[in-house]
């Protein structure tokens, strides 16, 4: 089997650069900043990104280097070849795992924005801001078939493009790597960095004084998103976002930059085209992201409502569900802005997804001699169960629990066996060597210890802060008990946070929500029976939609944990049988003395 190289060092950079900028960039990044002290987020962030995040991109790309010299393209040799333990090549099978659970409902989202970009270049969003501005959200419903307290959410229409997405993914990696997933990178990511840069132009050019529908100046926004409030660096929460940030847009700890560098020859240099990759997601995520989502909305809607509309720190919302009537200002050119904002997010979303499928295909062709296309059928085979859960299930199910556990827990996991594998059982100094190998750029000195010693306790930090995280963050539990440490009270109670290790396991934030829809519930029960407008009738029919409404209340969340444990043991189900296609493919190495 011919081995597959990359055919230039820019199709190289832009397809690592389409790796790691994804949605994330245009939407979560800016969403961060503005829940986490605007452009004091900056400063964490920075930090974050040289203590963790270029440490492990020149880690990952060292370690595929090496790994692709001994002939593995895919995790778990990867590891197995720098590590003594046997035990080392299942641990880098997580990074299989990851990749799959990752694509199953990152796909689906792939295909929303597909979806939007066809509605919104085809019109179907004009007209509606002061008509219908519900419209985008109607629209959404109608594409995922998500209806509150059910569990069943299947679209037909939304099947089809997902159905679509996922087809235009497996034929663009049939193709390989560069005739395929290179030509992608070399056609998107410029359009992407194009509609971005023609978004945020027009964005800023939005004058209150000549826009009668615009409230504030979009640089309002945009000074938001630069000036920092320095009282937020008091809190660990914004420390901690910033380093979960640093995750989600590089896209480390997932074993696709590992795959993508294996393809690299001995002497290519990693130093410098790593550090590329990494200054040009930046560039996306900080001047790109940071100058189209925050400015634009902040011009339509206040900064104000913008902070509330992102104190989920998610962009999502403000994205999909508000954008496009914020467009339908912008007169004859709103359907082609709808265009170039879903546009860029799906050539985003595409430019990751390709990454995700990749390992798992590489991995299929090295150890049980797959031809291409076949590999990338395989793939879609193993993809599609996990992907009908995702769409046909209401997203609190498998597609909040995939994005919970494999895009964000055990991100920080894999990166710290990574780091660990690399820094202290292959050994910093060889290590080192590897790296600096046909560098093209000089690496100063601190990084060396920067990686054997801060990136690890850094990431362990973050580990043990997503484990044990209190209600409802470390900043404001800390705050809580410095105030009664100083009243001399008893410390306050601790309760797991929704979005932590442990509170995830116990389900807290189902019974949180739960409660939260019943008390909804027992309100607007309570406004009815006040209501002295309303006849006897009407107030009878009323009351019996809320009690229905109740029971659907009560039987959709008293079942969700159960479908939650099915998806965690659908998530073991396919780590073990990874596992065991890893056990098959080092049995079969040793059949053949290559092991």
């Amino acid at each position: 089997m011919a081995k597959e190289r990359w055919a230039s060092r820019v199709g190289l950079v832009l397809a690592m650069a389409g790796n790691a900028v994804g949605l994330g960039n245009f939407l979560r990044f800016p969403a961060q900043a503005a829940k986490n002290g605007g452009g004091a987020f900056l400063i964490p962030y920075i930090v974050a990104f040289l203590l963790l995040g270029l440490p492990l991109m020149w880690v990952e790309w060292a370690m595929g280097r090496y790994g692709g010299q001994r002939g593995h393209h895919s995790a778990p040799g990867i590891f197995q070849s720098m590590g003594r333990s046997p035990m080392w090549k299942y641990f880098g099978t997580i990074g299989l795992w990851s990749c799959l659970i990752i694509a199953s409902y990152y796909l689906y989202i792939e295909s929303w924005c597909l979806a939007y970009a066809l509605w919104s270049i085809l019109g179907q969003f004009r007209n509606i801001a002061d008509v219908n501005p519900d419209y985008p959200s109607e629209f959404f419903e109608i594409l995922t078939g998500e209806t509150a307290n059910h569990l069943i959410a299947v679209s037909p229409w939304g099947m089809l493009i997902f159905a679509v997405c996922v087809t235009i993914n497996i034929y663009i990696l049939s193709r390989g790597l560069a005739r395929g997933i290179e030509l992608v990178a070399k056609v998107g990511m410029p359009l992407l960095i194009l509609f971005a840069a023609i978004l945020a132009i027009r964005g800023l050019l939005i004058d209150p004084a000549t826009d009668p529908a615009a409230k504030e100046s979009p640089f309002k926004g945009l000074n938001f998103v630069w000036n920092p409030n320095f009282e937020s660096l008091a809190d660990p929460a914004v420390w901690l976002a910033a380093a979960g940030q640093i995750f989600f847009t590089l896209s480390i700890g997932m074993g696709s930059i590992h795959c993508y560098a294996s393809y690299l020859r001995e002497k290519d240099d990693v130093v410098l085209t790593g550090a590329t990759t990494a200054w040009t997601n930046e560039f996306c995520e900080i001047i790109l992201g940071g100058t189209i989502l925050i400015p634009i909305a902040t011009a339509y809607l206040t900064l104000d409502v913008v902070q509330a509309k992102t104190a989920s720190g998610s962009g999502f919302g403000l994205g999909f569900m508000v954008f496009p009537t914020l467009f339908d200002r912008w007169g004859w050119f709103a359907p082609a802005a709808g265009f170039l904002w879903f546009g860029l997010l799906f050539f985003a979303a595409i430019t990751s997804s390709l990454a995700m499928g990749q390992p798992v295909m590489a991995f299929l062709q090295q150890e049980f001699g797959f031809r291409r296309d076949r590999s990338a059928f395989a793939f879609g085979l193993m993809l599609l169960p996990l992907a009908l859960c995702v769409a046909t299930l209401t997203s609190k199910t498998f597609s909040d629990e995939f994005d919970y556990w494999a895009g964000t827990v055990m991100l920080v996991v894999f990166a710290l066996g990574e780091i660990i594998l690399f820094a202290w059982v292959f050994g910093m100094e060889k290590g080192w060597e590897e790296l600096k190998s046909g560098a093209e750029m000089w690496v100063p000195k601190a990084f060396f210890y920067v990686m054997k010693y801060v990136t690890p306790v850094f990431l362990l930090a973050i580990l043990l802060a997503y484990v044990f995280k209190p209600a409802p963050d470390w900043g404001a539990y800390l705050h809580q008990v410095r105030q009664s440490l100083g009243n001399g009270e008893a410390l306050p109670a601790w309760q797991w946070a929704d979005d932590g290790m442990i509170g995830k396991l116990l389900h807290v934030d189902v019974s949180r929500e739960r409660e939260a829809a019943l008390a909804k519930n027992a309100e607007a029960r309570d406004k009815v029976l006040h209501n002295r407008t309303l006849s006897p009738e009407e107030q009878a029919e009323q009351l019996n939609k809320l009690d229905q409404q109740r029971e659907e209340i009560e039987r959709f969340w008293s079942r969700l944990p159960i479908w939650r444990n099915i998806d965690r043991l659908v998530m073991i189900g396919v780590y073990l049988g990874l596992c065991f296609l890893v056990f098959t493919a080092w049995s079969k190495r040793r059949v053949e003395g290559r092991a």
